[in-house]
């Protein structure tokens, strides 16, 4: 009689309406979608609705969410106090290339949460603001150069796609002189070559780069945590000492708050790390969801806008974003949402942890447990190289078998778990947590057959860089 097996089978999910809807939508659109980042080959997702912390694809299969749309619905999915007041407040009108209060509004309460920002606009997206913060950055200081750290994404703009999220970390070069990565074609040298690549979390290196070429160097943009390498944190007086070389050398200092922004603290990963930058960028968080962005900074710096820099976008501010943006910030600074997510976090953490304990693997927690990931391995990273270096094969193969037991992180390691006020409702948490252990146990017992683990890479998940 042939031996039984350890662990329960890993279900199959329906994909027949997905399925043909990817072969029709791959006749209009690359890929099927409109994202690379969404393009999971046959088994790209086709979402139907969603409500709290769960979603439905167009088969009916239902997932507990934990990519939470990359980060930006913080409160939840379908959330009717922001959605009932964008909905009162759309029925004025939309569009005009005119300022409404709802704009004032959202802009004084970044403001309030951040009260270190002088001035700040609204627009559209993540990558607009990184790139309006450069600019500003270049306008103020007169200087052509941008630093960014390997491994963190500040978006799709030219400047912004140098030294991301190659999988082989081989490609960033030699670690004392590593080397500007374009991530794609189509990016001209003369615009890469302002972008200088840099070690997260050496500041040695950062002082013998500013000795260098500091005359040069407009800003240093960082994602105060690397948002697309699990969350890796900084090592304790990093941003400190990166603040006081910035200052030092006359540097702008310009904190990327796409994800940790509202996130983190109510004021960001700024109070998070009682760090005051020159410049910042929102989104995200700040409307639950709707295209809501922004970039502020002190009012010295921001003081080039209007007269002196371009900016503009006919949707910035739109009337949708501002009311979203204006009801969300409200929530997040008169309610308790971000502590009962950041407790979320925390349960989550502790039930996975006893799962993985029970197995003897070595691994730790990145990130915030609003905002998290599980590295397995005995080593704390502490910059992008040192993914490469964990066991993120069978972090992949877990998360694909979490998908078939209804629960969605995203199937790559390096894109972390986000949570939102409401996965603390109900059973979520505990379900979560026996997902992940009965996937665990799977992906190990797969792997002591020596069995090819899941991965996003096979046919069935396509490839999906795990930034967007």
């Amino acid at each position: 009689m042939a031996a039984q097996p350890t662990t329960r089978p890993t279900p199959t999910l329906a994909r027949s309406r997905q399925l043909e809807m990817y072969r029709r939508a791959c006749k209009t659109m690359p890929g099927g979608t409109d994202s690379n980042f969404r393009a999971w080959g046959e088994d790209t997702i086709y979402v139907d609705r969603g409500k709290g912390g769960r979603v439905w694809d167009i088969d009916g299969n239902e997932y507990i969410d934990l990519r939470m749309g990359y980060g930006p619905v913080i409160l939840g999915h379908g959330d009717d106090r922001v959605d009932d007041y964008v909905n009162e407040r759309m029925r004025r009108g939309v569009s005009f290339s005119l300022t409404s209060e709802d704009e004032v509004e959202a802009l004084e309460l970044v403001k309030e949460l951040n009260p270190w920002v002088g001035k700040a606009r609204m627009t559209v997206s993540g990558t607009e603001a990184t790139m309006h913060a450069m600019r500003v950055a270049r306008a103020y200081t007169g200087r052509t150069k941008i630093v960014k750290f390997e491994g963190q994404y500040h978006g799709v703009h030219d400047y912004a796609l140098i030294s991301v999220a190659p999988n082989n970390v081989a490609d960033l070069g030699d670690e004392d002189n590593p080397v500007g990565l374009a991530w794609g074609r189509g990016i001209p040298e003369e615009i890469a070559s302002t972008i200088i690549p840099a070690r997260y979390n050496n500041i040695d290196r950062l002082r013998a780069l500013f000795e260098r070429q500091g005359r040069d160097i407009a800003a240093v943009i960082v994602e105060p945590v690397l948002g697309n390498a699990a969350g890796i944190l900084p090592q304790p007086g990093f941003h400190k000492a990166m603040r006081a070389l910035t200052e030092e050398f006359g540097i702008l200092l310009i904190f990327d708050e796409v994800k940790t922004g509202f996130r983190f603290a109510r004021g960001g990963a700024a109070e998070f790390f009682g760090i005051t930058p020159d410049i910042a960028t929102y989104a995200k968080a700040m409307g639950n969801g709707y295209p809501a962005a922004a970039f502020g900074g002190r009012e010295e710096v921001m003081s080039v806008l209007p007269d002196k820099v371009s900016h503009g976008g006919t949707y910035a501010g739109n009337r949708i974003a501002a009311a979203a943006a204006r009801k969300t910030l409200q929530i997040l600074r008169d309610t308790d949402a971000l502590e009962t997510i950041h407790a979320t976090g925390l349960r989550v953490q502790a039930g996975l942890k006893e799962k993985i304990d029970a197995k003897g693997l070595p691994f730790h927690f990145t990130g915030h447990p609003a905002m998290f990931s599980v590295m397995f391995t005995d080593t704390v990273a502490t910059e992008y190289r040192d993914w490469a270096n964990t066991d993120h094969e069978l972090y992949d193969a877990v998360a694909v078998g979490m998908h078939a037991r209804g629960a969605m992180p995203e199937p790559d390691s390096r894109e972390p778990w986000f949570m939102c006020e409401a996965h603390a409702q109900g059973d979520i948490v505990d379900k979560v947590v026996t997902i992940f252990g009965e996937s665990l146990d799977r992906a190990l017992e797969l792997r002591a057959q020596r069995r090819e683990l899941p991965h996003q890479d096979d046919a069935t998940w396509g490839k999906s860089p795990s930034s967007h």
